[in-house]
């Protein structure tokens, strides 16, 4: 994959950076670093552990002025304003969601603010499916047109993690450039980056070949757990809905998708165990799920480290798109707004 001049790397910044996910692909192909932002302490730690700096706190408290210039703007924002289990379950608790949500559902904006001040080459958000169609639509369409208004030209596309990592996993990713000539060698670039991913004959990645052999004891669910879950499903297969054990994982296929709330009971990916309780993914397994090199680094608890890693991006995925957009910008332009940040 083609990378940028060592000399004059393009310059991204991390929003809602979470552990890194988008740092650690952009920097494969090349990119640096300047900011990042991450709320929760606990994703910060991971996040120092791993790339040697601790991300600024609330992305609400920081001026943009005092954000260093940038070439591309990177950001997961917060999805649970917009994803399906969110919006049921907010709706079930009689509590607002997508942007009438004024505690993660407005930090979209946030984004415009930045964008709007710097005016930097492009931008790639991600973010959950259902951002699409939350609201009958009117949500996306006001990220559209907000985005749009600011002078970027949109290229949108549903990409399924499981071509890369063996997990389903369905995510919206939104690039934006200002330059047309750069959307158009990204587009180009990205859909041959795509081809070559997906019909290149290789076969797909299996849960099989990211498990370890000799897992502790204590990621088996205990007695009380399975009896649970059990009849947790029990009780919604016969309401006819899916909620509940979805079954065994298939070894020889993908999991079903990773959520934050995975180290709670495991529910989702179920590892079958002749003879015993079945196992959770160990964190370990999790992370080479999301597609994270073993040597990468969790110095917190077992229940944050499923927790960070259900919230974060796929590398692998934001590496083709991170590959296909650094190469695209045209490093001779402009890049953005001086900071008052000496760099």
């Amino acid at each position: 994959m083609e990378k940028v001049n060592a000399m004059n790397p393009v310059r991204i910044i991390d929003l809602f950076a979470g552990i890194g996910g988008f740092r650690l692909a952009f920097e494969s192909v090349g990119a640096r670093c300047v900011f990042s932002s991450e709320i929760n302490p606990s994703a910060r730690r991971t996040y120092k552990e791993n790339f040697g700096d601790e991300p600024a706190g609330d992305i609400r408290n920081i001026h943009a002025m005092d954000i260093p210039r940038f070439d591309v703007l990177c950001a997961g924002f917060p999805c649970q304003p917009f994803s399906s289990a969110g919006v049921s379950k907010k709706q079930s608790m009689g509590r607002p969601h997508g942007f009438a949500d004024k505690t993660s559902g407005t930090l979209f904006f946030e984004i415009l603010r930045i964008l709007e001040w710097h005016q930097p080459s492009a931008f790639l958000l991600e973010n959950v499916k259902n951002l699409q169609a939350h609201d009958r639509g009117r949500t996306f369409t006001v990220i559209q047109k907000s985005l749009e208004a600011l002078g970027y030209k949109l290229f949108v596309q549903l990409i399924d993690g499981r071509f890369w990592v063996p997990q389903k996993r369905q995510r919206i990713y939104i690039a934006g450039f200002r330059d047309r000539a750069a959307w158009a060698a990204f587009v180009r670039r990205f859909e041959d980056a795509i081809s070559g991913s997906l019909f290149d004959e290789s076969p797909l990645p299996k849960l099989a070949d990211i498990l370890d052999v000799d897992v502790p004891e204590r990621y088996t669910l205990g007695d009380k757990t399975w009896s649970y879950l059990q009849g947790h499903a029990e009780k919604h297969r016969q309401k006819g809905n899916g909620f509940g054990v979805k079954g065994f994982a298939d070894l020889d296929g993908c999991a079903n998708t990773l959520p934050a709330r995975y180290g709670k009971d495991g529910a989702e990916i179920l590892i079958e165990q002749i003879g015993r309780n079945p196992r959770r993914l160990t964190p370990r397994e999790c992370a080479r799920l999301m597609g994270y090199p073993d040597d990468f680094v969790f110095p917190v608890s077992d229940s944050q480290a499923y927790k960070q890693l259900g919230n974060s991006v796929i590398p692998p995925v934001i590496r083709i798109l991170a590959g296909a957009m650094v190469s695209s910008i045209d490093r001779g332009a402009v890049i953005g707004k001086e900071s008052c940040v000496s760099l």
